[in-house]
């Protein structure tokens, strides 16, 4: 597994979003500052983390971003695949974004990516954005 910086960013956002007031919206140009991410890019990770619904957002002068869920009901593994999908090392070894590959002509090299799968797995989808925070 390898995260892109659509997915870093989208990690680093909600973490500095969750960790506001829960009734506050922060601008984007704050984010961007605190966590160093590039505003046009951040933009775009913030549009697609709403329409994931794990965001909501307000216009306007006290306009900008929040958590729309719970910290404690996010997982990392949710994040990571809303942004960049599968998180199995091969698509043939995916849980919800199989794909056949030329991989599957070996058991042995399917069932040790499986268990590579299942171990990067058990610790991203048990460690929610409150434990970050």
């Amino acid at each position: 597994m390898k995260l892109t910086s659509r997915s870093e960013y989208a990690l680093l956002a909600l973490v500095y979003l969750a960790r506001q007031p829960a009734d506050t919206y922060t601008r984007v140009e704050e984010i961007a500052t605190q966590q160093g991410i590039p505003p046009k890019f951040l933009e775009q990770i913030l549009l697609t983390l709403k329409r994931g619904q794990y965001l909501s957002s307000l216009k306007g002068h006290n306009g900008g971003y929040r958590v729309n869920k719970a910290p404690k009901d996010i997982t990392l593994a949710d994040v990571i695949r809303l942004l960049d999908g599968p998180i199995a090392p091969t698509e043939s070894v995916s849980k919800y974004f199989y794909r056949s590959t030329p991989i599957e002509k070996e058991p042995a090299l399917v069932k040790l990516f499986t268990e590579i799968r299942d171990c990067v797995l058990s610790i991203i989808e048990g460690t929610t954005l409150a434990d970050i925070c």
